[in-house]
């Protein structure tokens, strides 16, 4: 049935170098009415860039774009938005001191033409809503909006705007599970309304259950092009990386001595997110420490404590034995913590800063790259060049800004800073978000060779098949609260959902 649908967009030949590093190389593909195309390759093969492309932020080298059989100007935005092109990008556009209503009207009227029609751009929004299943109140601040609630408003925004393709760059990269199915039932919904998308994702079992048919990008070329239907998430592993593939998964082990410890550790509320409540939580050498549970509940003030960030208003925090009275990140730095944070953007990096700056951000005081005050920008450079080469991070060179990378060459560099002094006690949040599947093999397998030599691992993480793969032992976190520890193996994908969904604790509290 997609053979005979009109084709809606067509990409020909595009290619797009940066200096002499060729991003898209002679790239086409084309796009039916109804139809989702999964855009997938390692971080790095092009795809954003191909996009950004197709919406007018880039210009071509070469090649051409055609939407609904017509020539599309080059580098204008406003000719992609005129030709119902939207786009959704992984990290949202949206005013946070602004109402739902407002982030969707602004941009679409003239200044002095603001406020007129207000009951009817409510009518439209709230139908949109209520059609697609958007559900959001209009009337709310942006800012005071849940990471899932963000994403329907940006949808909106482009439906709004009458979008008939539409792009969505790593749509779940920061949703929950239950988030990530709500946008599904939206997208059946569009694309049975015959709207068309374009479906950038590294999580290849979404991509089985919402495409049509898959284009697989490797060094910003294509090569290969297969119907969903017709292949699996093997195949397409193999696609994307060159060969076959297998995730780690680590072996069970006697864990050694408690490297960190909370004891009854509380934190404050942070408006509606709670702070942790009464938590008890080792960290033991050789161990890997799982944390599930739906983003917002406290996994977050629970990072800050371990990373330096915030100090316990109640409890206490040990430290090897000794209760921690002054913590800062430099001490937590200095008393051999590696933290990968969960925001790469806001909270790993600088973003005008080069590779080499962002490489030693947490180590420039070292006599390795400082001396009497002043930096050795030679070793700093060294540095960075040997996480570039062993993490495989994809880029010109040290002199590089961190801005212009891809979000999982981004990561892999944070993570190769993190994991290069050997540290004892590691904090990983969300450390595998928005990587492709060999880098997310490479970074699994650093984790576990971590705890084998013996370092005392926190895993943060929203997927529960990568919890339940690498931990030894899988705490659930839900309204600040800490289940009890459940050893690998012992705990189903729905008994952990059940905790998180806050059951368990209030079956403990009963039994107590």
């Amino acid at each position: 049935m997609q053979a005979e649908a009109e084709v809606v967009l067509r990409l020909d030949r595009i290619s797009k170098a940066f200096g002499p590093v060729v991003a898209n190389d002679a790239i086409s593909l084309t796009l039916r009415r109804g139809e989702v195309v999964a855009l997938l390759g390692e971080n790095g093969a092009g795809k954003t860039t191909l996009m950004n492309i197709l919406f007018g932020h880039y210009v071509a080298d070469a090649g051409r774009v055609e939407v609904f059989g017509q020539p599309l100007p080059p580098g204008t935005p406003r000719a992609a938005l005129a030709a119902g092109i939207g786009m959704v990008h992984q990290h949202f556009t949206l005013a946070g001191n602004l109402t739902v209503l407002d982030n969707i009207r602004l941009g679409t009227e003239s200044l002095w033409s603001r406020g007129r029609g207000a009951v009817a751009v409510r009518a439209k929004v709230a139908a949109l809503s209520r059609d697609f299943g958007l559900i959001v109140h209009p009337g709310a601040k942006v800012g005071g909006l849940s990471v899932g609630e963000r994403q329907r408003v940006e949808i909106l925004k482009a439906l709004f705007r009458d979008a008939r393709i539409l792009i969505l760059d790593e749509p779940t990269a920061v949703l929950t599970p239950q988030e990530a199915e709500a946008l599904f039932a939206t997208l059946r919904k569009a694309t049975a309304r015959g709207l068309s998308v374009i479906f950038i994702s590294h999580k290849l079992h979404e991509v089985m259950a919402i495409a049509d048919r898959c284009v697989v990008l490797r060094h910003g070329r294509v090569v290969g092009e297969v119907d969903t239907h017709g292949t699996d998430k093997a195949g397409l592993a193999a696609l994307m990386v060159g060969g076959e593939l297998a995730l780690p998964r680590a072996e069970a082990r006697a864990p050694g001595a408690a490297l960190m410890r909370l004891d009854a550790v509380s934190t404050p509320d942070r408006g509606a997110v709670p702070g942790l409540k009464a938590v008890t939580l080792e960290l033991r050498a050789g161990q890997i420490t799982g944390l599930a549970g739906v983003s917002g509940n406290g996994q977050a003030a629970l990072a800050d404590l371990l990373s330096g960030l915030a100090l316990p208003a109640g409890g206490t925090l040990v430290l090897r034995g000794r209760a921690v009275t002054q913590w800062s990140p430099r001490q937590a730095v200095g008393q051999g913590v590696g933290r990968i944070p969960e925001d790469r953007h806001h909270q790993g990096s600088i973003a005008d800063f080069d590779l080499t700056e962002n490489a030693v951000l947490e180590a420039y005081r070292s006599p390795r790259f400082s001396r009497r005050g002043w930096m050795n920008w030679a070793a700093a450079r060294d540095f960075a060049r040997e996480i570039i080469a062993a993490y495989d991070v994809r880029c010109p060179g040290p002199q590089t800004r961190i801005r212009l990378l891809s979000g999982g060459n981004m990561q892999k560099l944070i993570l190769g800073r993190a994991m290069a002094p050997g540290p004892e006690i590691i904090l990983a949040n969300q450390p595998v978000r928005g990587l492709d599947v060999g880098a997310i093999a490479y970074v699994q397998g650093q984790l576990i060779a971590a705890r084998d030599r013996g370092a005392a691992v926190l895993l943060i993480s929203e997927d529960l098949d990568e919890i339940m793969a690498l931990s030894d032992v899988i705490h659930v976190m839900s309204q600040g609260r800490l289940s009890p520890g459940f050893a690998r193996g012992t705990m189903t994908v729905a008994e952990l959902g059940l905790w998180m969904a806050g059951q368990g604790f209030e079956g403990a509290r009963d039994a107590a």
